[in-house]
């Protein structure tokens, strides 16, 4: 029976482990009520350094102690700042002769140094550690002498360790933007990492970070250049199609094929009402508050700064303007936000006013060649469903393909899918229908303008079925809102308020 191992039985193994926790514990708790007394006596010292390494490269995730780090570090530099001042105002002493120069030594970057070493340490132990990270962070920005290349390959070595952990991506984006790293590179660099694994969010998301800035959309309807964009919707369907299952690719195509109202830029007209008692406007996207954007009205020779905007419910959408003009009929006006300026329409009827409207786009333009791929594309998805119809991501992306063709003639097409990803997808119904609900107010708001009641009247036939009504802010203008008595009781509330109940409510 010699040489064998014994081994534990299961009540054994856990009254070891019990034992063992027990110690942990014990331990945790004294250097912890160490720390906290040494901590009120302003004990800032090496023994609280060395306090707080004995819990921190076992558990990286007690925020308290990076503060007390923090403290401490903070309080050695002060300290060698006071230091070098008494050093200044010490008379010179005659250096003794040597064939070397004396080396002076950098008290404050071994401080940064021991910093940085801890928190390389801690991250081996949890490489997702928020606060590790974070102390990192921290520490290169307090030292002037700071290494962002050794920092560079540093997120290289993490990155092959786990190419898809968010936290090493996040902080590239810290050291390559203090590294100066070009645009480029770091695109290439995403590629490779790609290549490597299909299933990377992260790298998919790094990319989408960087395209817009090396190849711009001057029409900002599209988040890249049409050329570059072509491409890049080339390889992501290599990527989807290699696992169909796998969401990274097709998330990354969901933004190739969204439009230009997802960038960061300020709001847009959406719709726009003036009567001489007051107006209404609908932004594209909402906006805080109105006070920090310029708006004029011009015509019949004046420029008048309409103020006092004031929200009409809680989405930031959909603004009110109590101001009173002097309406004058048959003169052209025009409303400018930002480096938007629109002409606006008289009002049909025999009411002074004019107004504005522009439907919400559910697609951008394109050249031939890019509908050419995005028509190849969908042809692709089309030919994958047939041997998978039941595959989620592949439906919703050739929806998206198909308004992104032609909204209008895809439109029954594009619905029939998401009632199938209703029943395939169970789980996110909800947000099928509501997605719906979205296409089919788009679609409807596109044909409003051609009826005869516009802008005044706006109807939805009985037939439309809708979970919710999006784009409400563009009701704003209307006198009249004719929806079916069993979607206004589904909405409740949330029905939009338009031009004539704000009249109503004395608020115009």
């Amino acid at each position: 029976m010699h040489g064998r191992v014994k081994v534990r039985t299961t009540e054994e193994e856990r009254e070891r482990k019990k034992k063992e926790q027990a110690l942990k514990v014990r331990a945790y708790r004294a250097a912890m009520g160490r720390i906290q007394k040494k901590r009120e006596a302003g004990e800032l010292d090496n023994e609280m350094l060395t306090l707080t390494v004995q819990i921190l490269q076992r558990n990286p995730d007690v925020s308290t102690l990076w503060n007390i780090r923090r403290e401490c570090v903070l309080e050695k530099l002060s300290k060698l700042k006071e230091e070098a001042e008494d050093e200044e105002e010490k008379p010179a002493q005659a250096e003794p002769l040597s064939d070397e120069p004396p080396v002076k030594e950098d008290k404050a970057h071994s401080i940064f140094t021991c910093e940085l070493d801890l928190t390389e340490q801690c991250l081996m132990v949890n490489p997702k550690s928020y606060n590790a990270w974070h102390h990192r962070c921290w520490t290169l920005e307090q030292n002037p002498r700071a290494d962002w290349q050794r920092e560079l390959q540093l997120c290289n070595k993490y990155l092959k360790y786990d190419e898809r952990n968010f936290h090493t991506w996040d902080y590239r984006r810290y050291v390559t933007a203090k590294a100066a790293v070009p645009a480029a590179q770091e695109l290439d660099f995403c590629t490779e990492k790609i290549k490597v694994n299909f299933s990377n969010y992260s790298s998919w998301h790094h990319r989408s970070l960087l395209l817009p800035e090396l190849y711009p959309n001057e029409q900002r309807d599209r988040p890249m250049s049409e050329e570059k964009l072509q491409q890049e919707l080339e390889m992501v369907l290599t990527a989807a199609f290699t696992d169909p299952n796998d969401s990274s690719a097709w998330f990354y195509q969901r933004w190739l094929l969204g439009s230009g109202a997802q960038l960061d830029r300020a709001p847009r007209i959406a719709a726009f009402r003036l009567e001489s008692h007051g107006a209404v406007l609908a932004l594209d996207k909402p906006y805080p508050d109105l006070k920090q954007l310029k708006i004029e009205l011009t015509g019949g020779g004046q420029t008048v700064e309409l103020q006092s905007w004031l929200p009409v419910d809680s989405s930031g959408t959909s603004w009110k303007c109590q101001q009173t003009f002097d309406y004058q009929r048959n003169t052209t006006y025009s409303l400018k936000l930002c480096d938007q300026e629109v002409s606006l329409s008289s009002l049909p009827g025999p009411e002074d006013g004019a107004f504005y409207f522009s439907p919400p786009h559910a697609a951008a333009s394109c050249s031939k060649e890019l509908l050419a791929e995005l028509q190849t594309q969908l042809q692709s998805c089309l030919d994958l469903l047939e041997f998978e119809p039941d595959s989620k991501w592949t439906l919703l992306t050739s929806a998206l393909l198909m308004r992104a063709i032609e909204v209008s003639d895809n439109h029954e097409k594009s619905l029939a899918h998401l009632a199938k990803l209703e029943k395939v997808d169970a789980l996110r119904e909800g947000y099928y229908k509501d997605l719906a609900a979205r296409w089919t107010l788009e679609y409807e708001l596109a044909k409003w303008p051609q009826t005869a009641g516009f802008p005044r009247n706006f109807t939805l036939a009985e037939d439309v079925l809708l979970a919710s009504l999006p784009c409400g802010q563009y009701f704003v203008i209307a006198d009249e809102l004719n929806l079916s008595t069993k979607l206004r009781e589904q909405l409740g509330d949330s029905v939009p308020i338009t031009f004539a109940d704000l009249k109503v409510k004395g608020d115009l």
